[in-house]
């Protein structure tokens, strides 16, 4: 097999394990290629066991596992360290904030350490950590269940607390995001709890690596509000992009050093 088939169907590949289902049509016109060798790339994956045949495409053999927290802190960490930065930059003196659990809002907790005279409300286990050496900054844990594998708190206690508070401004993280549905994530305990978090703030941001932007790896989703700002990395490409700023969402993007 030569280089460039490999390279297709490793794309072939990445793309049902990102996108959960591909067509014959689809991977066609994506990848510039006849039909016929689609049907053969399939054919030799399903053979290895990378994929499931369905009628008309494929899909992954795995349904989109959800990485740890601790496999996600060493993903893509110059981007996230970029992205809390930017974001750290939006937080003012005086205010009370509210952080998701996630490894970008934890790269925040870490931008925060120094701050004064800032009330910081999180799910989140390592951004407690973060900041429980913080003594200018006053911190309210939420509590509720935990979630081992994102290492944050969710359930009716969570629920409870968010309600006593409100908040100037979110910052949350997502598995995926699309323009058009909002926030993708692996239960409806985590969007049930993300959709409270929106409706107790005056200001929400969204902190995502450009790989999440147009993921759908789960079927649990959490609506975004009439107002939010997307802000990503600069490995975004314009057509990931698009979908946001034709919404009129606010999209910051920012370049890691």
């Amino acid at each position: 097999m030569g280089r460039a088939a490999q390279v297709r169907r490793d794309e072939i590949v990445r793309l049902a394990t990102t996108t959960g289902l591909t067509s014959v049509e689809e991977l066609s016109a994506q990848l510039g290629v006849t039909a016929s060798t689609i049907r053969r790339d399939l054919a030799h994956l399903k053979a290895a066991g990378l994929l499931a045949r369905t009628y008309g495409g494929a899909m992954a053999v795995v349904t989109h596992p959800e990485a740890s927290l601790r496999q996600r802190i060493g993903e893509a960490f110059e981007a996230k360290r970029a992205i809390a930065a930017w974001a750290a930059s939006r937080i003012r003196p005086g205010e009370t904030i509210l952080l998701d659990a996630g490894s970008t809002t934890g790269a925040l907790a870490h931008e925060l350490r120094t701050a004064v005279d800032l009330t910081v409300a999180t799910t989140g286990l390592n951004a407690l950590q973060e900041l429980a050496g913080a003594t200018g900054v006053h911190v309210e844990c939420l509590g509720g269940t935990l979630r081992h594998v994102s290492q944050g708190f969710i359930g009716p206690l969570a629920e409870a607390a968010l309600s006593r508070m409100t908040f100037d401004r979110v910052f949350l993280g997502a598995d995926g995001v699309t323009a058009e549905d909002g926030i993708c994530e692996a239960s409806l305990q985590q969007t049930r709890l993300k959709e409270l978090m929106i409706a107790r703030s005056r200001h929400v941001y969204l902190l995502v690596h450009a790989t999440k932007l147009g993921r759908r790896p789960f079927h649990a989703w959490a609506r975004m509000p009439d107002a939010w700002t997307l802000v990503t990395d600069s490995s975004a490409t314009p057509d990931s992009l698009k979908p946001f700023t034709a919404k009129g969402i606010e999209t910051i993007v920012v370049t890691p050093e």
